[in-house]
């Protein structure tokens, strides 16, 4: 016999009602961000890897300890505007990513729970379906339309 009901937690009416109140002003706060960017955009600029991001840390340390170094080509207020609007998103990205984590996880264990007790709905019908218990032929037949079978064909004769 497998294992069942591994999650039976769930979350109540008001606070599935919260979640998605929370998540509908998240969505709207972050509107005013909203870009969409083509693959081809996202080759372009996404090339700003992590070496690269420690180089643009050293010159944000240079620009704060030593602004005397400062290139005048450079506009520092838009600079440090991008800086601190990065390190944000990177914050808000690694939570979100927590987040997403637990409710995969979490659906992973439902999933399992409802594929476990409908196999144990199946094997029931199945049962009834021999006993010829009114209404449970049909539900079997349905039912085993989920369950391929393979063919078992005859090996080839190899010896000539």
């Amino acid at each position: 016999m497998s294992i069942t009901n591994l999650n039976n937690t769930h979350l109540t009416a008001a606070q599935a009602a919260a979640v998605q109140t929370a998540l509908a002003e998240l969505e709207t706060a972050l509107e005013t961000i909203d870009v969409n960017l083509t693959p081809n955009d996202r080759r372009k600029y996404g090339s700003v890897n992590e070496q690269n991001k420690l180089f643009v840390n050293k010159v944000n340390d240079y620009s704060i300890n030593q602004p005397n170094l400062r290139s005048s080509d450079i506009d520092w207020d838009e600079f440090t505007a991008d800086y601190n609007s990065r390190q944000l998103y990177e914050n808000l990205i690694l939570r979100l990513d927590s987040l997403r984590q637990k409710l995969d996880n979490a659906k992973i264990l439902h999933d399992y729970d409802n594929y476990q007790a409908a196999l144990t709905d199946y094997a029931y019908a199945a049962y009834k379906a021999g006993s010829s218990a009114p209404g449970f032929e049909t539900k079997h037949d349905e039912l085993k339309q989920f369950f391929a079978r393979t063919s078992k064909t005859a090996p080839e004769n190899t010896t000539k």
